[in-house]
């Protein structure tokens, strides 16, 4: 009798376990809302189950969550990044004109672009960190510098709104390989921005998990002043994710021109509110501490599903952004449950 007793107990132990971890992930909610919204447009939008439909949401999926790794990551640190969104199309242009001005192989221009964006990303973070200002006012203006500085040069240099045509320029094929070819697979073509996001998945969840530098972030975005007093280089570990979020927009430019050949200067503006509600929805929070990069992955795997869902059934895209409202609102009220029932089982 005591053996069966024991028994049962050690089970009720474990399940208890097992809950506790699985209300623990922030990527939870995002993962239960991704299921309900692709059954729903499984019976909803014919033709949604196709294939070539799978890839094209797993390509729009995949430019968002190239940049939502990143900015997820940030938001674990408790900061975000308003200028993400017109650094990708600086980037771009950085890229195009030095390479076209300069008579140059685009891979030098794509060199230079790199630098660049991650200049623009240490600034953010060295500014941040130095001031004490809050992050909306530093991106804010970072945004609005970026923005005045893509749309004046541009006409600048190359008397339009947008900047020549690269596609005959030494290195344009290869690039192009590397930043927006697109693979066949069993009959299937997939962009190669999956591979890209992916791999930028893999290697955050990597850091998060299993380095020394996410346990600084999470304790950055959790705490300041306790990380600090504990010895975690809070402006290094802020300054390097900003960086990181530069090295998103580099990739997400590089892809931007080299799908298109050339750059309109005043794209990307809004775009880092969609960056940020694909973290949010994947269980990120505003305050920091909490987030994971699976979670942005599955974030804006919803923002893909929905977006293309609505076109494949046939509705009024008019309505997307209600959609996408909806989704957020759901999933913050879904991840904060989640939280709270999982700080209660503890």
């Amino acid at each position: 009798m005591s053996a069966t007793l024991d028994k049962t107990f050690e089970e009720r132990i474990l399940q208890t376990s097992v809950l506790r971890k699985l209300l623990s992930r922030p990527e939870l909610g995002s993962v239960v809302g991704a299921v309900a919204v692709f059954l729903f447009f499984a019976v909803a939008a014919d033709g949604f189950l196709r294939a070539s439909s799978i890839s094209t949401v797993l390509y729009a999926s995949s430019t968002i969550g190239i940049m939502a790794v990143p900015v997820a990551l940030l938001m674990i640190g408790g900061e975000f990044d308003l200028s993400a969104g017109v650094l990708v199309t600086s980037s771009a242009l950085v890229s195009s004109m030095f390479s076209y001005q300069m008579t140059a192989n685009t891979w030098v221009g794509v060199g230079v672009s790199l630098l660049a964006t991650l200049a623009v990303g240490a600034f953010n973070g060295f500014v941040l960190t130095r001031t004490r200002l809050p992050s909306f006012i530093v991106t804010l203006g970072t945004f609005l510098m970026l923005t005045g500085v893509n749309l004046g040069l541009t006409k600048l240099i190359d008397g339009t709104v947008s900047t020549k045509t690269v596609a005959d320029m030494e290195g344009f094929a290869s690039a192009r390989a590397v930043f927006a070819s697109t693979l066949t697979i069993g009959g299937v073509d997939f962009k190669v921005t999956i591979l890209w996001w992916l791999a930028l998945v893999a290697l955050a969840s990597w850091i998060l998990l299993r380095t020394r530098a996410g346990n600084w972030i999470f304790a950055v975005g959790g705490n300041q002043a306790a990380a600090r007093a504990v010895g975690v280089p809070v402006a290094r570990t802020k300054i390097g994710l900003y960086t990181g979020v530069a090295f998103g927009a580099w990739i997400s430019g590089q892809h931007l021109l080299f799908s298109y050949d050339a750059v309109q200067s005043g794209e990307g503006v809004g775009n880092e509110l969609i960056y940020i509600i694909a973290a949010v929805i994947g269980g990120c929070l505003i305050t920091g501490g909490h987030g994971s990069a699976v979670g942005s992955a599955v974030g804006a795997l919803l923002f893909g599903m929905t977006s293309k869902g609505i076109v494949f059934a046939e509705w009024n895209p008019d309505w997307f952004k209600f959609f996408l409202g909806a989704m957020l609102l759901l999933a913050t009220l879904l991840n904060t449950w989640v939280r709270k029932r999982a700080e209660a089982t503890a």
